[in-house]
C-alpha cells in the first residue's frame, strides 16, 4: 500500500512539476514586459486568426517621409475591445501604443510580440508622432 502511494507521487510529481514550471514561464513572459513604445501610420490590416485560439492580429504601414519604403509593423491587439477601436480608425493616421513581451511559448497569445494596448488618432499637424 505505502510502495503505490509512493508510486503515485512519483508519477504525479513527474508531471506536475514541469507544468507547474511551464505556467511559471508562461505567467512571467506575458506580465514581464521588454520594451514599451509606440508606431505612427496607417492601419493597413486587421482581423481574428486562429483554429482554436483566436487572436487579433494587424499591420501597419510605417511612412516616415514621402517617396521612401514604407516600413511594416506587425502587432497583435491585446483583446477585442482593442481591436474594435482599431477598427473604428480605418484610414486614419494613427498612434499605436503597444508592450513587447519576449520569449511567449504559444502562438495562443498572439503571433508577434507587440502587444497594442491603446490607439489614438491623429491629426494632420501631429504627423511626427508628438502632442
Amino acid at each position: 500500500m505505502l510502495a503505490s502511494i509512493k508510486k503515485f507521487f512519483k508519477w504525479l510529481s513527474i508531471i506536475l512539476i514541469p507544468l507547474l514550471l511551464f505556467v511559471i514561464y508562461t505567467f512571467f513572459t506575458l506580465h514581464w514586459v521588454y520594451s514599451s513604445g509606440e508606431r505612427v501610420g496607417f492601419v493597413q490590416k486587421i482581423s481574428e486568426k486562429g483554429f482554436i485560439c483566436k487572436t487579433y492580429e494587424g499591420e501597419q504601414v510605417l511612412v516616415t517621409v514621402p517617396g521612401t519604403q514604407a516600413e511594416k509593423f506587425f502587432f497583435t491587439a491585446k483583446n477585442e475591445a482593442i481591436y474594435n477601436k482599431i477598427n473604428e480608425t480605418n484610414g486614419q493616421r494613427v498612434r499605436l501604443l503597444y508592450k513587447q513581451h519576449k520569449w511567449i511559448p504559444s502562438s495562443c497569445f498572439g503571433d508577434t510580440e507587440y502587444f497594442v494596448y491603446d490607439v489614438k488618432v491623429l491629426k494632420n499637424q501631429e504627423s511626427n508622432g508628438i502632442n
